[in-house]
């Protein structure tokens, strides 16, 4: 038994936001100004920040309302 010993705070990071925030600073980026290899570099975070996200509730819930648009919108198309 340690005597006087100050326990740590342990500092967590969620990887799906820390994805988002790149990709987002990425997207922000002029157009003009990127290259073909930071262009392959978005698009793979982007899809791996997709894997990650749709795997919890709230990508679950994205899931579910872009499916009823969806839906909605070829009922209104026929």
């Amino acid at each position: 038994m340690l005597v006087g010993r100050e326990e740590r705070p342990v500092l967590t990071i969620n990887v799906a936001v820390l994805l988002a925030v790149i990709v987002f600073l990425l997207i922000r980026r002029r157009v003009q100004a990127r290259s073909r290899v930071d262009q392959s570099v978005t698009v793979a975070l982007a899809l791996t920040l997709g894997v990650l996200v749709a795997q919890t509730g709230f990508g679950r819930w994205i899931l579910e309302v872009v499916g009823s648009l969806a839906n909605g919108i070829s009922q209104i198309g026929q």
